[in-house]
């Protein structure tokens, strides 16, 4: 057991963390002494004049690929829009051929650094899709680098399938949109293979292989994503894949109303959906049908920078009663790794307040992930993930444009120092 700091200049505050990694105590040093008689501390740390805040959580990443996409970077600085690029064979269709060529362990490697980096800066939990394969083999490939992270890596990692991430190149359109032959082997290729989705729960799944696949939990998956857009998958294609995800018992969690208007909210409203990413372009009564059915709206500022979209009208969606998370949507297109950075322009170009921020990075941006009971807050019983800002004021880490190495002190994940300034 172990306490973690002193943050209070009048009186010392503090937090205690069990062997388990959980918060045991929380209050003045004397009430916890108080409350924690005859308990060993096996290290303590001490941040008079210095800030704590929760670690904070990344609501939506892409960060198994190979093959940057630096190039492309000159391309959007001259105007070309993000499907513009897609069309001459860059984009998601670039990365996908790179992850196909990628094995297993070096997309597990490339992984485990940008998790890494992702510590430095204070994220504690990710969201981490697959959807550079765009089939079974590599799609599956990119979960199993996921999984390894979640059992080898100090991050907390909400895994994503992502399978309808964009139409594979050889997939052929019928007159009037995508074959909906394609529509069910997306929604349906992951399921039967791997059991989830299909009768396997019901002792009906005609293969013992897979029957024992499914008892083993080779692959443990969390959320469903579908990229609801024109030219990429329609509302009701979304509906079919998302639905069927629902089944399997995975929580909703799309990129919905980026670049076009798609009816994303709605459709979220609609099918109970945990979270919808991007919405850019979201409709007045898609915001009403997230409120509604509670479902997190995660907005990516480091995305409409990049791209030179509309922001997302993220004071609408506060003053409307949908919780506002954010995510730094890390991947070959933008590449960000820094919440802190996130959190400065979602205050900027957002108009978030900078609490406004901190709550959609931490606690919001947990609940987007179903994460809120564990992860979020300093609370008793929730994980001990903190970051230790060396100034009296942690709105420093908003405030201040890069150089976080400088301003994080120590990164403690579930009571264990995982990083600390150099």
């Amino acid at each position: 057991m172990w306490p973690c700091w002193r943050e209070k200049k009048e009186k010392e505050w503090g937090w205690a963390v069990d062997g388990d990694g959980k918060i045991e105590a929380v209050g003045l040093d004397s009430e916890i002494d108080a409350a924690l008689q005859g308990c060993t501390f096996d290290h303590v740390i001490d941040a008079s004049g210095q800030c704590v805040i929760p670690g904070l959580v990344d609501a939506h990443t892409h960060p198994v690929w190979e093959g940057d996409r630096v190039h492309e970077f000159a391309m959007k600085l001259a105007g070309a829009t993000y499907m513009e690029v897609h069309a001459k064979g860059g984009g998601i269709h670039y990365t996908v051929d790179c992850v196909r060529r990628a094995s297993l362990d070096q997309l597990y490697t490339s992984l485990d650094r940008r998790l890494t980096a992702m510590l430095t800066t204070g994220t504690t939990v990710v969201e981490a899709k697959s959807g550079y394969g765009l089939d079974l083999e590599n799609e599956t490939k990119m979960l199993r680098a996921i999984e390894r992270a979640k059992r080898e890596h100090a991050m907390t990692i909400s895994s994503t399938y992502c399978g309808a991430h964009a139409i594979p190149k050889l997939v052929h359109f019928m007159r009037f949109g995508i074959d909906p032959d394609y529509i069910e082997l997306i929604s349906m290729e992951y399921h039967r293979k791997h059991g989830r989705g299909c009768n396997s729960r019901r002792g009906k799944c005609p293969d013992p292989a897979l029957r024992e696949l499914c008892a083993t939990g080779e692959l443990s998956i969390d959320n469903i994503d579908v990229f609801c857009e024109k030219g990429v998958f329609d509302t009701d294609a979304s509906r079919r894949i998302l639905s069927t995800g629902k089944d399997a018992g995975w929580k909703l969690n799309f990129h919905g109303d980026e670049l076009f208007p798609m009816n994303s909210g709605e459709l979220a409203g609609e099918l109970g959906a945990h979270a919808v990413s991007h919405l850019e372009n979201v409709s007045v009564a898609g915001i009403e049908a997230m409120a509604t059915a509670n479902t997190v709206a995660v907005l990516l500022p480091t995305t409409a920078y990049i791209l030179r979209l509309q922001h997302p009208p993220a004071r609408q969606m506060i003053e409307r009663g949908v919780a506002v998370a954010l995510g730094s949507d890390f991947n070959p297109n933008a590449y960000c790794m820094s919440m802190p950075l996130v959190m400065h322009l979602a205050c900027v170009n957002l108009h978030l307040t900078m609490s406004e921020a901190l709550a959609a990075a931490t606690i919001n941006a947990a609940a987007s992930l179903g994460l809120s009971e564990s992860h979020g807050s300093l609370e008793i019983g929730k994980n001990g993930d903190m970051v230790i800002i060396n100034s009296a004021r942690w709105e420093h880490l908003v405030y201040q444009l890069g150089c976080h190495n400088q301003l994080i002190k120590y990164v403690i994940k579930e009571g264990k120092i995982v990083h600390r300034q150099q």
